[in-house]
C-alpha cells in the first residue's frame, strides 16, 4: 500500500466511524466527519496533508500524490 492510498483509507474509516458514532451517541461527532471532509478539500488545492506526514514518518512508501514538489538541484543548476 503506497501513501496515497493509505491516506484515502484512513480519510474513510474515521468518516465511517464518526458517522456511526453520530447516530449511535452522539451528533456532535459529525464534527469529525467536517474536519476530514475540509482536509481532504484543502489538501487537494495545497497537497498539505498532516496525515500523510504522520503516515511516511511510520515508514509507508510515497505515492505520486503527496510528492515533494520543489524543483531538484541537479549539477546544472548549481553551477549556474
Amino acid at each position: 500500500m503506497n501513501l496515497d492510498r493509505a491516506v484515502l483509507t484512513v480519510a474513510g474509516t474515521v468518516t465511517l466511524v464518526s458517522a456511526l458514532l453520530a447516530a449511535v451517541v452522539s451528533p456532535w461527532w459529525l464534527l469529525l466527519t467536517a474536519f476530514v471532509g475540509l482536509n481532504l478539500l484543502q489538501s487537494s488545492f495545497t497537497g498539505f496533508c498532516p496525515a500523510a506526514i504522520i503516515l511516511r514518518r511510520l515508514g509507508v512508501p510515497g505515492g505520486c500524490a503527496f510528492t515533494d514538489t520543489r524543483p531538484a538541484q541537479t549539477s546544472e543548476t548549481v553551477q549556474a
